[in-house]
């Protein structure tokens, strides 16, 4: 099987899902867009209500952001930390794919499903859950994405190959 990957540092935990696939889901759920934080929450409803038509979508995406980071300020102050499961292991992502990603060493079991929330390096940053299967020891395929994630790694997989085409070009 031929996948085409393109080159991506990027770290996920991750346990299989045998350990508790009904924990798993869970979490999956709640760190779905449906269970955002409280402000993009309050965004979805006053865009649907009409009430940012007048304004600047960047402005008020700055202004979003700028009210997490005051969350998560206050957050860090409190010593408050999100509560996630602990999930067993931890990897590096070497590249990525539309469906699939391969780890830079070989952990997995080929045919088991696992459980993974992926660093994603971008804005803003962010936990992504996933479950996927291991096609072998080191690569593995996407199977339960959110759609809005599944957006993001495609647009940051595009982003990379975009860098790593012009870095080509430059030598």
């Amino acid at each position: 099987m031929s996948t085409r990957l393109v080159s991506a540092h990027i770290s996920l935990v991750y346990s299989e899902t045998d350990i508790d696939k009904e924990a798993y889901l869970k979490e999956y759920s709640q760190l779905s867009e449906s269970d955002d934080d409280p402000i993009s929450q309050w965004l979805k409803l006053a865009k649907g209500r009409g009430e940012t038509s007048d304004t600047d979508p960047v402005l008020l995406n700055l202004v979003v952001e700028l009210h997490r980071k005051i969350d998560a300020l206050e957050m860090f102050l409190k010593n408050e930390v999100p509560k996630r499961l602990s999930l067993t292991n931890k990897a590096e992502i070497e590249s990525i794919g539309f469906e699939h990603f391969k780890l830079s060493e070989d952990v997995l079991q080929e045919g088991k499903e696992y459980y993974a929330r992926v660093e994603m390096p971008v804005h803003p940053k962010r936990d992504v859950p996933i479950f996927f299967m291991a096609v072998d020891k080191s690569l593995a395929k996407i199977i339960k994405i959110h759609e809005r994630d599944e957006k993001e790694w495609g647009v940051y997989l595009t982003a990379r190959e975009r860098v790593l085409i012009r870095e080509a070009k430059a030598k």
